[in-house]
């Protein structure tokens, strides 16, 4: 089992396995709220993982979806909406949604890994990070290579981003001994275990991107036996919604820090 020795970003010095807690953990449905970030932070965790989306007029939301009407009271896609009217929003009926900026405030000790859901987010996020200095605590990802790599384009080599799917299956492919193109720039690459029934976490994977100076972050693992396993191949960062379990683990193994 081998490990990234040097991290080739600041974003990433700590120890590893990074323990993330995505969407700040899921206790009462308070996904991406300033309360479940509260929760995630007391509980231990300083890697924290959210999604961001921009308003009409221009704000940036910390929120998973498209559209407001899966997990608060409200309804409407957020692009097309003003902030005055997105603020009113509440998750599960009881929490405002957050502005990105205002998290970063209220978690100054916190490092972000941020997936840009949407193209209109990633000027903005790319301009707060530059305004505020944020290289060393936020990593940009996304599902759309295109997107992930503008970001680094607009940002150059100070940001820390991951691949996104094309990244991710160059890699893949590389592994298994097909050439295959990979972006260079990248500092993690984050990835399900299986996605559509075919696995893309193994040891081979592992060291492949290890053998590239990428650390390996894989999301969305709730189950303790799944954590071990994975473990045990040699990644370096789990997100979870189980808070405690991913805990526990760590702790057990004596690589909580």
């Amino acid at each position: 089992m081998t490990r990234v020795q040097q991290p080739r970003h600041p974003y990433l010095d700590h120890p590893s396995p990074i323990p993330f807690a995505h969407r700040g953990g899921t206790a009462d449905g308070l996904e991406n709220t300033a309360a479940a970030f509260r929760r995630a932070a007391a509980t231990g965790y300083r890697y924290f993982e959210t999604d961001v989306h921009t308003t009409v007029d221009g704000r940036l939301v910390a929120f998973h979806d498209a559209t407001l009407d899966r997990v608060t009271d409200a309804r409407g896609r957020i692009a097309e909406l003003p902030w005055s009217e997105v603020s009113r929003a509440r998750v599960a009926s009881t929490e405002p949604l957050p502005l990105f900026e205002e998290l970063l405030d209220e978690f100054p000790d916190a490092r972000w890994n941020v997936d840009i859901k949407a193209a209109g987010a990633l000027e903005p996020l790319v301009g707060l990070i530059r305004r505020r200095d944020l290289w060393g605590r936020v990593c940009v990802g996304s599902f759309s290579e295109r997107r992930v790599a503008l970001a680094y384009r607009l940002a150059g080599p100070k940001l820390a981003t991951s691949f996104g799917v094309r990244g991710v299956l160059g890699l893949r492919l590389r592994s298994l001994g097909i050439p295959a193109a990979v972006r260079a720039g990248a500092v993690c690459v984050q990835v399900p275990e299986v996605q559509s029934g075919i696995r893309i976490v193994d040891r081979r994977f592992v060291a492949e991107a290890h053998a590239r100076g990428l650390q390996v972050h894989v999301w969305t693992v709730n189950e303790a036996d799944r954590m071990a396993a994975l473990l045990d191949t040699g990644v370096d960062g789990i997100m979870t919604d189980d808070l405690e379990t991913l805990r526990t683990v760590l702790s057990d193994r004596g690589v909580w820090h």
